[in-house]
């Protein structure tokens, strides 16, 4: 088999670039080991997040790294063994996390996060997907005064991004969600941001769209890339095909490919669990809801409340414990009384790509013509999905990008 165009990894990511190459024109075959939608695009907290408009950084205050230290918090956990292998990536994300560093990732991360919404709502439009996704944004709650103070201190000062949000005091939180606990002091509701009820199913509804126009997907795998005769070839279950160019869309698998041809990119894994319960006594949850302090995420699923933890660092192969899952949920069950029984067998295990300069890699692999990146979104693969398909698409089929590519490229890292 021969196509014009390659995309390896059926996640959000790959799905939308494949879109977005097809709707320019390109014939394409989108190639996964596992089903669209299956991985990490499955697991996560269902936000499109038009408010994060600042990366989440490495903690710099000595206080907050002596409690991260003592490996006790609900929202960060490590591996002792894990440790000495990450610390090298963790010493560049701290580097690259002080003032002006981050100042400058959340500039440049802007052009991608203020179009994020708009992408996704073009291809729901599509697709018919429209009874997942709600626009009702999500809110972040407070059991600290002093956190709520700073907390609204900095939501003013991000009024130059044009974010709108609501602050809600004791009362007015209540009011809003009912079924929290009164012990909690206040709130943010940022309001920009729109929710799925069920990320897995959106990435296939993109899929479907995707076939409907005339693409094809197929089971194959991404490792068995290589060049002959001057394209690029894939093993697949309908036997070997090749084409022109290829896009690597492989999110946490992306080191599989890239190093095996010589790229050093620092690509490192998040890992996050996530976990869905029952609501007790007709309660509702009716917004999607960030305790920040426990860095764990409720949110209102089609399975019933999905509980999404904050970040693990471990082997990517680790099996999976119950450890940070176990101090969230404790938390979660303080803050909203009526979460009721754990609704899967066992906690689900995802793995964000993540690089020490809070930016994805998008665009071409420098030295391998024909062979594109887009990957290392981190906690935002949902949210940039078709907005980063829409850059790499541009610049593969050579279209004038909508934003400069060059705080993506992958040669930032030589």
């Amino acid at each position: 088999m021969h196509c014009q165009t390659l995309v390896l990894g059926a996640g959000i990511v790959g799905v939308s670039t494949a879109l977005h190459l097809q709707a320019r024109g390109r014939q394409v075959i989108l190639i996964d080991r596992d089903e669209p939608g299956s991985g990490t695009s499955h697991g996560n907290a269902g936000l499109i997040e038009r408010s994060s408009v600042i990366p989440y950084a490495f903690p710099r205050q000595l206080g907050a790294l002596l409690r991260y230290g003592l490996n006790r918090q609900p929202d960060v956990r490590y591996s002792l063994l894990h440790l000495p292998k990450a610390a090298p990536w963790l010493w560049r994300y701290w580097r690259q996390s002080a003032p002006g560093r981050l100042a400058g990732a959340a500039a440049d991360m802007l052009p991608l996060v203020q179009r994020c919404v708009e992408e996704h709502d073009a291809l729901i439009a599509a697709a018919g997907l429209e009874g997942l996704v709600q626009a009702k944004g999500w809110i972040e709650v407070f059991r600290d005064p002093a956190l709520f103070a700073q907390a609204k201190a900095d939501a003013k000062g991000l009024s130059r991004y044009g974010l709108q949000f609501e602050i809600l005091e004791c009362g007015q939180l209540q009011a809003r969600e009912q079924q929290l606990d009164a012990t909690v002091v206040g709130g943010i509701h940022w309001l920009d941001p729109k929710t799925v009820n069920n990320p897995g199913a959106l990435t296939r509804g993109y899929a479907s769209l995707f076939l409907q126009r005339g693409g094809q997907f197929l089971h194959g795998d991404a490792r068995s890339l290589r060049q002959v005769a001057g394209q690029w070839q894939v093993g697949s279950r309908r036997g070997p095909i090749t084409a022109d160019e290829v896009v690597a869309c492989l999110g946490p698998q992306s080191a599989d490919l890239f190093s095996g041809l010589g790229y050093e990119i620092p690509l490192a894994i998040k890992r996050g669990y996530h976990m869905h319960y029952s609501i007790r006594d007709g309660a509702q949850l009716e917004h999607s809801i960030c305790d920040t302090q426990g860095g764990y995420v409720l949110a209102p699923m089609a399975r019933g409340v999905r509980l999404t933890t904050g970040i693990e660092f471990a082997a990517s192969s680790a099996p999976g414990n119950q450890i940070q899952l176990g101090r969230c949920e404790a938390l979660a069950r303080k803050l909203f009384p009526a979460l009721g029984e754990r609704l899967d067998d066992t906690p689900w295990l995802g793995r964000r790509p993540c690089l020490p300069d809070m930016r994805p890699v998008i665009g071409p692999a420098p030295r391998h013509p024909g062979l594109w990146f887009n990957f290392g979104h981190a906690h935002h693969g949902l949210t940039l999905g078709p907005v980063s398909g829409r850059l790499v698409a541009e610049l593969v089929t050579g279209e004038h990008p909508f934003t400069d590519p060059a705080p993506y490229s992958a040669t930032r890292f030589d």
